[in-house]
């Protein structure tokens, strides 16, 4: 006689990421799931909790003892913008990886119940699978897209690679005595960072402490570095870039006002594209940009298509939604007084809040 079927039970729980077993347990989850980002990975959400002063957690399902749902968040309170559990934070990507038996409902109601007993009125989603729009939940479709195309065979074939007009960009950059460095060393950081931070004033946005950007590359190890183009030995343009699963993602970059006359990021993405290659990575994610923005129109300058993308977002009941968009009337007008700003103000005020946008 057959015994009867026990039907497997699931629970979720979260993660004690002081555990080192955990988190090398998420880290191997992350690696294997074909849907699995750098954002996912405990180098990331971990790390620049710890870096901003905000919490790092992580949601998961398991069955007889194995991960089926994972879904990683970080905490973050800004003065400005209020409480927020993000998917994930700092990032463009993230939200709920599944397995095979995952009960996605269980591990959403989970998130609400764990975002109001933080204080945190809003959930946001930055990929994944997505909840159906329901009631506390809404979907935005379109507001974002990503960039994302292989890498061509050689040098020669990734500059004829690049559209007409931007080719004829980049080999003027390949004329002018501009140096390429690469790696993770003090004079790296310290290069990028000064780069960041006027990039970053002069579009108008509070830069993110140093703090940050050092525990991503210390948390991602061999798979993160910092590309550099200097000019009279003077950077003018620098990039942080993360390796996950064949592919390089260009993430916290920029150029001084040098940088422009010099065509010094078109020189920094072509030398990444050459370097990620000779790394053995076979696609360049250009990452995500607001539709229809400067940065949109860039990356399909390169050739690159957009890929729309969906985002979620909750809102406990009787509060009002978040605003963060930097197109809306209220921070477009804070965005154009922080561009006039002195950039040694610019650079000691805007950590302390950037440490709180998300």
């Amino acid at each position: 006689m057959n015994a009867p079927f026990v039907p497997l039970t699931s629970e979720v729980r979260l993660i004690d990421l002081n555990d080192p077993d955990e988190i090398a347990r998420l880290e191997g989850y992350v690696v294997r799931h074909p849907q699995g980002t750098p954002f996912h990975r405990p180098a990331w959400f971990v790390s620049v909790a710890k870096a901003t002063g905000n919490r790092a957690l992580a949601l998961v399902q398991e069955q007889a003892g194995e991960i089926v749902a994972f879904l990683p968040l970080d905490a973050i309170h800004s003065p400005v913008f209020g409480r927020l559990l993000a998917s994930t934070g700092f990032a463009v990507g993230g939200g709920l990886l599944v397995s095979d038996g995952a009960d996605t409902a269980a591990v959403f109601a989970a998130a609400e119940e764990l975002a109001l007993r933080l204080t945190c009125p809003t959930i946001e989603l930055r990929g994944g699978v997505l909840p159906e729009s329901n009631e506390g939940w809404a979907l935005k479709t379109e507001s974002h897209a990503n960039f994302a195309r292989p890498l061509a065979a050689d040098d020669e074939a990734q500059l004829l690679d690049i559209p007409r007009k931007q080719r004829a960009e980049v080999r003027r950059s390949l004329s002018i005595d501009l140096t390429i460095e690469v790696g993770t060393s003090e004079r790296d950081r310290a290069a990028h960072y000064a780069v960041f931070c006027e990039s970053y004033r002069n579009l108008g946005t509070p830069v993110f402490p140093r703090a940050l950007l050092d525990a991503v590359v210390d948390g991602f190890g061999d798979d993160a570095d910092i590309l550099t183009v200097r000019h009279e030995d003077k950077p003018v343009a620098s990039v942080i870039s993360v390796y996950h699963q064949g592919a390089v993602m260009p993430y916290w970059g920029g150029g001084t006002w040098d940088a422009r006359r010099l065509r010094a990021n078109d020189r920094m993405y072509y030398e990444l594209m050459l370097h990620a290659r000779r790394r053995g990575c076979t696609t360049f994610d250009f990452g995500r940009s607001k539709t229809n923005s400067g940065a949109y129109h860039f990356k399909r300058n390169w050739g690159f298509e957009p890929e729309p993308l969906t985002y979620a977002s909750w809102t406990a009941p009787g509060v009002a939604k978040r605003d963060a968009d930097p197109t809306s009337g209220k921070l477009s007008m804070q965005i154009r007084l922080w561009q006039r700003l002195p950039l040694g103000v610019a650079n000691r005020l805007g950590p302390m809040i950037a440490r709180g946008i998300g």
